[in-house]
Parts: C-alpha cells; structure tokens; sequence
C-alpha cells in the first residue's frame, strides 16, 4: 500500500484544483492508516495479556488471516465445545440453508447465523486461498514463533485449501464461501 501511496501522491494533474483533490485524499488515506496502525497496536497490547492469546496467534500462522480477523474469530470463545467442525460452521452461518418438505429437498445460500463480522472476515480471508500456496516473510515470522505441530496444520491447511479451490474454481463453483466453511 505504501509503495501505490507513493506512486498516487507523485502523479501530476494539469488543473491546480485536481492536484488539491489528491493531495486531500492522499492525507486521508494516510491519517486513516495512522489510525489502524495506532488501534492495531493497541489491541496487540490487548491480546498479550489476554487468556485466548495461543490461540490468536496460532490463527495467525494461517493464510488470510491477520490480528484483526484471528481477534474477531476467537471472540467464538472456545471451539472445543462444538462438537464437530459441522456445528462450528452451522454456528457461524457458513452451512447452506434448507427448506425440505417431504421428498423435496431445496438447499439456498448460506444460513448468516450468528455474528456477521466473523463470517464477513472469514470469507474476505477465504479470497487468499486463490494464490498457490506460498509463506511469505510475515507469515514465515509468524510461523517462527510457534510449535512445530502449528506450523504442519498451517501449511496442510493452505496446501488443502489452496488445491481445492482450483478445483472448485475449474467447475465454475462460487468459492469464497465454501473456503471461508474451511476456515471457520
């Protein structure tokens, strides 16, 4: 983002009032980022001290997934007392949702049960699942910092999910939502 900022506030307009319209928009954009990073920071401070720590950071050895989604998602609580990965997803409201009657069976779009935020930023996440699987220098810091059996998930899971939605892609399927179903 800093190098496209950099890039956007050396571009040049003819008409004085177009340049005043950037440069505005670039300062926008700049406080907006001072003030992410600044809340960003805090809620780092937050989660050091915080009981759902490990898990925060163990979810963000995951693709896709940063302090902000790894936070909103272990507000879930703990996971464990669901008992099947079925019922989290179903929690989440990442299943499909059914109307049966009879011997007719109509499946539609996902059920959009419980927190929205969480759903929404698991199916933002789920977008980075289209790139082959690759660890990048955050990730490879992030994964730095934790158990070796972390880490082995971590990469299985990209690996999976990253093979999956090739092939989900390559049968037209829509494929945010079934990944964000694997990552919830």
């Amino acid at each position: 983002m800093m190098r496209y900022l950099r890039w956007l506030q050396a571009q040049q307009f003819d008409h004085p009032a177009h340049q005043i319209a950037l440069q505005e928009v670039v300062e926008a954009v700049r406080i907006a980022r001072e003030r992410v990073d600044r809340l960003e920071r805090t809620i780092e401070e937050f989660v050091s001290t915080w009981s759902l720590e490990p898990l925060v950071r163990a979810l963000q050895t995951l693709r896709g997934i940063d302090l902000i989604v790894a936070v909103t998602f272990a507000t879930v609580g703990d996971v464990n007392r669901f008992e099947s990965p079925r019922q989290l997803k179903g929690y989440l409201g990442l299943v499909p949702s059914e109307r049966s009657t009879g011997e007719s069976v109509r499946r539609g779009g996902i059920t959009k049960a419980c927190n929205g935020r969480v759903r929404h930023m698991l199916v933002e996440s789920a977008w980075t699942y289209r790139h082959p699987p690759k660890i990048g220098k955050t990730k490879l810091y992030r994964l730095e910092q934790t158990s070796p059996a972390v880490r082995e998930i971590a990469w299985k899971a990209q690996s999976r999910l990253a093979a999956r939605y090739r092939k989900l892609a390559a049968r037209g399927k829509r494929t945010t939502v079934v990944f964000s179903r694997h990552l919830g």
